[in-house]
């Protein structure tokens, strides 16, 4: 899950912990990945629980900008190879989601 907004990078992670319940309306502690972005766009942080500890990871690109959508209130879910874009400093944007076949 993508946090839309910037965040103020200042907030460690209880912080964004705290973000993620009350902001993103979701529990910190399911199992996926949030992702943060700051407002240069040039810094992502991640955080995750893994079943034993909460996890927080942070990534800036030493050139360039990570790709994100419009800034606008709440958030968006991501499939994991947009995401494994995301991290790899690429525009994901590019590709969709796959769709179910009908039948």
């Amino acid at each position: 899950m993508v946090a839309t907004q910037p965040v103020d990078f200042r907030k460690g992670m209880n912080g964004l912990v705290a973000l993620v319940a009350s902001t993103l309306a979701s529990d910190p502690y399911c199992g996926d990945i949030f992702v943060f972005r700051a407002k240069r766009g040039d810094r992502l942080r991640c955080l995750y629980w893994d079943g034993s500890g909460m996890i927080l990871a942070t990534k800036w690109l030493e050139d360039g900008r990570f790709a994100f959508p419009p800034i606008k209130e709440g958030a968006m879910t991501m499939s994991p190879e947009q995401f494994g874009l995301l991290i790899a400093g690429l525009d994901w944007t590019r590709i969709g989601t796959k769709q179910p076949a009908s039948i």
